[in-house]
């Protein structure tokens, strides 16, 4: 039996490995990235049920690799857990920005992990995002 996909996108090779290693140990077979560009390809390629996402990466990385995910017709129901060390508030209001700056919807993501992630927060909202109730 295939084990389900989990994409995994973050600049720093220690939090791939270590937020891969948790979906791992939690039955899932991570998919790595290291950047927005790498992460859409892979996305493309390897049909995630669930796409772990650090938006700050150099460039506009993570914001850019969120929008085309919720444009695209195949990827847009895919959900997407954003894991970041920018905070929760300050995340909305960057959102918010971004929207009035492209003039175009943008929702936001199903979930919310800030960093430094725990495995627990990860596989919780996981499993939320999982089951329908994000």
């Amino acid at each position: 039996m295939t084990r389900p996909a989990v994409l995994v996108v973050d600049d720093e090779m220690h939090l791939r490995i270590f937020i891969g290693a948790v979906f791992e140990s939690a039955g899932f077979r991570p998919v790595l990235a290291r950047d927005g560009e790498e992460g859409l390809r892979k996305a493309r390629e390897e049909a995630p049920v669930l796409i772990s996402l650090d938006l700050m990466m150099p460039g506009d990385g993570g914001i850019r690799m969120f929008r085309e995910l919720k444009a695209d017709e195949r990827l847009s129901r895919v959900p997407v857990m954003i894991v970041s060390a920018v905070g929760g508030p300050t995340f909305e209001h960057a959102l918010e920005t971004l929207r009035a700056a492209t003039g175009g919807p943008l929702p936001g993501p199903e979930a919310y992990v800030e960093k430094p992630p725990k495995p627990e927060a990860l596989l919780a909202a996981a499993e939320r995002l999982l089951r329908g109730n994000g």
